[in-house]
This record gives structure tokens, C-alpha cells and sequence, in this order.
């Protein structure tokens, strides 16, 4: 996938020293994710290895943030919840490095694989959580246009133990077009 700033790459090996780079160990990255923030490079890498193999069991399909005037990684995102019976896929496990928060790169980067989802794939649902005390997050997905349904709580476990109640949202199959020109005059405005 690729869009004026970006490309979407399958993860690979090759790309965790340089996401490291860009994204470090700092704790407010890695606040919300549902891994504890790596304090060196080999947790990082353990952790990128992991979603790597869900990738080849095909759990996920985890994609490099890439910025194409460099050619590095900013970020990771991928598709998981890949379901066939009922025609839905789910964006999440995306971060990127902290001065690319509230740029362009979220916009673009869920304008390609909303895009992917809808137009390729041709799913019917596109889910997006967050963890429901993630404000800047539910902002953002809200911002991009994705309809809230609601808290399902005690979802899963956070790092330290306590228990996360994730915000769900969701865009579907006949609600893409105007999403779609939502994200696409986001981007000329920032343009």
C-alpha cells in the first residue's frame, strides 16, 4: 500500500532495529499497547518477533509504517481479527514514533488500509479499539470518522495486571464512501 507520504510494508526482520530507532523505549509510546514498554532493544525485538510469527500463522498481518523520503520505519499497524465467516478485520496494534502524533501519518496510513479493507478485501465491517481510558486515541479514531458502539469491559489484561475495558468503534461497508472523503479532504487540508 502507498499514499503520497507512506508505504505499507509486510514487517520483516530487517525492519525492528530501525522502527526501534525511531521509537526508542519511551514509556509514553508503549503506554496503551498491550505490551509493557521495553526497556532495551531485545524486548523490542522479542515483542516485534512475536507479531512477526502471528503474521506467518496468519493471526495478523503486520505492516511497517514506512516514510518514503527516508525509506525508514516511523511505526507499525496491522490488520488482525481476520474473519472470514463474517466478513471483518480489525486496525490496531498501531504506533508510531512520537513526533508523528497528530500529523498527517494517521490519517494516511487508515485512509490505505481502510481502503485495503473496503475496496480490496472487500469486508463488510472494519473494527478499531482502544483502551477506553486512551483519550488521545479515541480521539483520533473518532476524528477519523469510525462510529463508537460502546465499552466492553475487562477485555483483556494490561501489562502491569489490572484489567482494560477497550472503546469499540467501528466503520462499515455503506458508511466507507463518506469516511473516505472525510479522511481524503483531511489530508488536502493538511496538504
Amino acid at each position: 500500500m502507498e499514499s503520497a507520504h507512506l508505504k505499507l510494508e509486510l514487517f520483516t526482520p530487517d525492519r525492528i532495529s530501525d522502527l526501534f530507532k525511531a521509537v526508542g523505549t519511551d514509556p509514553e509510546v508503549y503506554r496503551w499497547l498491550r505490551f509493557a514498554a521495553p526497556q532495551n532493544f531485545e524486548e523490542f525485538a522479542e515483542v516485534m518477533e512475536g507479531y512477526i510469527q502471528e503474521s506467518e500463522q496468519g493471526i495478523r498481518n503486520m505492516y511497517a509504517v514506512i516514510l518514503k523520503s527516508t525509506g525508514l520505519p516511523i511505526g507499525t499497524t496491522s490488520f488482525l481479527d481476520l474473519n472470514l465467516t463474517f466478513n471483518s478485520i480489525e486496525i490496531g496494534s498501531t504506533f508510531y514514533a512520537k513526533e508523528y502524533w497528530r500529523s498527517f501519518v494517521n490519517t494516511e496510513c487508515k485512509l490505505m488500509m481502510l481502503t485495503e479493507a473496503f475496496e480490496i478485501r472487500g469486508v463488510e465491517r472494519v473494527t478499531i479499539k482502544t483502551d477506553s481510558k486512551n483519550q488521545r486515541s479515541r480521539d483520533a479514531i473518532r476524528r477519523l470518522g469510525a462510529s463508537f458502539e460502546g465499552i466492553l469491559r475487562h477485555q483483556v489484561p494490561r501489562p502491569d495486571g489490572t484489567w482494560r475495558d477497550s472503546a469499540y468503534y467501528s466503520v462499515l461497508k455503506e458508511e466507507w464512501p463518506t469516511v473516505k472523503i472525510g479522511l481524503e479532504n483531511k489530508l488536502t487540508f493538511h496538504a
